[in-house]
């Protein structure tokens, strides 16, 4: 079994280009691969699209910012597709600015794109959104009397996940709800690159524990400590 690259939060985020889109998992943090985030802030990438379920905490001032609110912050993003915005005042500022475009998905069709994005589907049939201003753009169907929006299936030049731990051929476990839509993100990006809490050997991690296999990571970077 073939080993994945170890890189630097550094090294991966040179894989990064202005303009691409991101995949980045976590639920209010839980999840992020914070390290990666921080080097992506650093970075200085600008105009870039954001997938993603949230955008995590930030209500102004020198108040906490968590998960990718601080890239929020440092508006890196032409735009966010995500499914809750409600706590971060930055993200609805530059809405409402018109500084950057948001697209809010309801939670369970947003992890339904990505997965046919994954899977290579075309799209798929969802009753969520109609009648709403979900359905605005959207092409409905109806099959058997009943009213479907057609969703399109979401797609990454580069994934960003956390992983609780990774052997060195890729295959990753996930600790509790921090595994969120990482499985899925990681099916879906052209590139994935995974923070890792701990990196093993080859062997080291029992098959049944495995929840995405090495076949679709790119490149590891070891988390650091504190991040």
């Amino acid at each position: 079994m073939k080993e994945k690259p170890i890189i630097t939060a550094e090294e991966a985020v040179a894989k990064i280009k202005d303009g691409d889109t991101l995949m980045v998992s976590g639920f209010m943090g839980v999840g992020t691969p914070a390290g990666l985030m921080k080097a992506l802030k650093d970075s200085g990438r600008k105009n870039m699209e954001l997938i993603c379920s949230d955008n995590a905490l930030y209500q102004g001032g020198d108040g906490p910012a968590t998960g990718v609110a601080p890239n929020v912050i440092a508006k890196q993003f032409r735009k966010y597709v995500a499914s809750h915005i409600g706590l971060n005042k930055e993200t609805q500022r530059q809405m409402l600015s018109g500084e950057a475009e948001v697209e809010l998905v309801p939670q369970g069709t947003l992890a339904e794109r990505i997965r046919a994005g994954g899977f290579g589907l075309g799209g798929f049939l969802t009753p969520t959104g109609v009648g709403t201003a979900v359905q605005e753009g959207k092409q409905v169907m109806n099959v058997n009397g009943k009213d479907y929006l057609l969703e399109l299936p979401l797609r990454a030049n580069v994934t960003l996940i956390r992983a609780a731990k990774a052997d060195k051929a890729g295959n990753l476990t996930y600790s509790a709800s921090a595994r969120n839509f990482a499985p899925l993100m990681a099916m879906a990006g052209d590139v994935v690159i995974v923070e890792a809490d701990e990196i093993v050997e080859i062997g080291a991690l029992d098959p049944e524990v495995v929840v995405t296999p090495g076949i679709f990571v790119n490149f590891i970077v070891a988390r650091k400590d504190g991040e």
